[in-house]
């Protein structure tokens, strides 16, 4: 196997825990809150904690990889995720269960964006479809294995062995990445603490205020003073942005017509789709009774959709290019996220497994075409800076989806006189988020008609990816 391909299988070692850790927790949310004695709604915070702490520092993942070397970066941020794990497993109630998530997503906020930036750094543009999507494949078997398997555990053993089947996949991943990753290093400017802290202070506190405003945790003037808190740091963070040489997150980035789209346009769409892993369990369980084995062998379809996708999606955007792509099945995607709120108790398994499996295919081509279309008039200089505020994006838009999420639950169960979780409720919070996904096509319209051509194929840039620095003992 050659080293080009190596890379970013090793990678996949990393995506694909993160991955398959997520999805087994969606699987077993309700009987992981009968167990704390907490309602289910409750438990978006240990989706949402998660991916916040992802947001918090994945902003730094580029600098700490740049000063300290990726390798090693790499290798301690799959040990941090795995201490987390473990801290998962023993947890006894819900706030014991946040924090652990919490430094989960330390680990992860450094383990996924320093691999996908030695990617950024070592693969020519034209070649950069291709590399994501080889990265993405062996990491999408987590989405597959996961549903199923958590609902295995969940059901005939205990939910906490969800949290330790991971280790021995990271641990793979730690010697691999010890042999075959590059210790790439880059000049780094000084770290804009302060930028940091805010930041940091604003991300956390305004989703945490957020989050838990539905009385869970905390009480309502707490999350609501934690709310404006973090809203002020934001404000704060975005002044001081443009008044600093070296600001933590470039905002200037925006400037570019294809990065805007593809990362303000995509959280509109990722704000929709990670809504579903918060939702759709709870519905099949709580909603149409089904166990949680039977309902992980339900959902794990939609990777198997998304899997096949990514074997394909390169030849896609060369035949269709970037902005019909984004546009046309940005909205067929969306459809179908709608569409999950028309499933019934009667409905035939059969249907939901098409369904599912035809909206994770269509999801999957979104996102790699947003993934792609982000960096395609990004300099290589820059590609750090672009690679940490697009993951912070993204991570920011799947935790506000979940929020949301829980939030539509409860105010349609206000507005009917129903429990949260009563079954008509899932169906108007599918529509709501379906339409948020949506909205993304609207700013995908407004692309230029040729917006990533090279990296569709259509051109070539001509150039090679700046030879990056490497330590002077390389990996062997």
């Amino acid at each position: 196997m050659t080293h080009k391909r190596l890379l970013p299988l090793i990678v996949a070692c990393a995506l694909f825990i993160e991955n398959m850790d997520s999805t087994v927790i969606s699987t077993s949310l309700p009987a992981i809150a009968h167990d704390l004695g907490t309602d289910a709604i409750a438990l978006k915070l240990a989706l949402t904690t998660y991916l916040l702490s992802l947001a918090v520092f994945i902003p730094v993942s580029g600098w700490v990889a740049d000063r300290f070397g990726a390798r090693p970066t790499f290798i301690s941020a799959i040990a941090v995720f795995l201490l987390g794990s473990l801290a998962c497993a023993a947890s006894g109630s819900l706030g014991a269960l946040v924090a652990a998530r919490f430094l989960q997503g330390i680990g992860g906020a450094m383990m996924v964006p320093v691999g996908r930036l030695v990617l950024l750094r070592t693969v020519p543009k034209h070649e950069l479809v291709h590399a994501l999507s080889w990265l993405t494949i062996p990491a999408l078997v987590g989405p597959v294995v996961g549903p199923p398997l958590g609902g295995f555990i969940t059901t005939y053993f205990d939910w906490r062995w969800i949290f330790l089947i991971n280790l021995p996949i990271g641990v793979l991943g730690i010697v691999l990445a010890s042999r075959f990753i590059p210790d790439i290093r880059e000049e780094t400017p000084p770290l804009d603490w302060i930028g940091f802290l805010l930041a940091g202070l604003g991300l956390s506190t305004a989703m945490f205020g957020f989050s838990t405003l539905g009385r869970h945790l905390v009480p309502v003037w707490i999350a609501a003073l934690t709310l404006v808190i973090g809203s002020l740091a934001l404000v704060g963070y975005v002044w001081r942005a443009h008044r600093v040489a070296n600001p933590l997150l470039d905002l200037g980035l925006f400037r570019l017509p294809s990065y805007r789209a593809g990362v303000l346009g995509g959280s509109l769409f990722r704000v929709g789709i990670g809504a579903t892993p918060f939702l759709l369990p709870l519905m099949l369980q709580l909603g149409f009774g089904l166990s949680p084995v039977r309902s992980g062998m339900l959902t794990f379809v939609s990777a198997i959709g998304a899997m096949f996708m990514k074997t394909i999606a390169g030849a896609v955007l060369r035949r269709f290019g970037f902005r019909r792509v984004l546009v046309v099945n940005g909205a067929a995607a969306a459809a179908l996220l709608a569409g999950f709120g028309l499933f019934r108790p009667g409905t035939p398994h059969a249907l939901i497994i098409a369904v599912l499996l035809v909206s994770g295919f269509s999801r999957s081509l979104q996102f790699t075409s947003l993934n792609a279309i982000s960096y395609a008039d990004v300099e290589q200089r820059l590609m750090g800076q672009a690679s940490s505020l697009a993951g912070m994006m993204q991570q920011l838009s799947l935790s506000l989806g979940v929020a949301v999420a829980g939030y539509l639950l409860q105010l349609a169960g206000v507005l009917r006189h129903a429990p949260a979780t009563d079954v008509h409720n899932f169906y108007v919070a599918f529509f709501a988020v379906g339409v948020v996904a949506a909205s993304s096509s609207l700013v995908m319209a407004r692309l230029p008609r040729h917006a990533g051509a090279v990296m569709a194929g259509h051109a070539h840039a001509g150039e090679e990816v700046a030879e990056p620095k490497v330590a002077q003992r390389p990996a062997t």
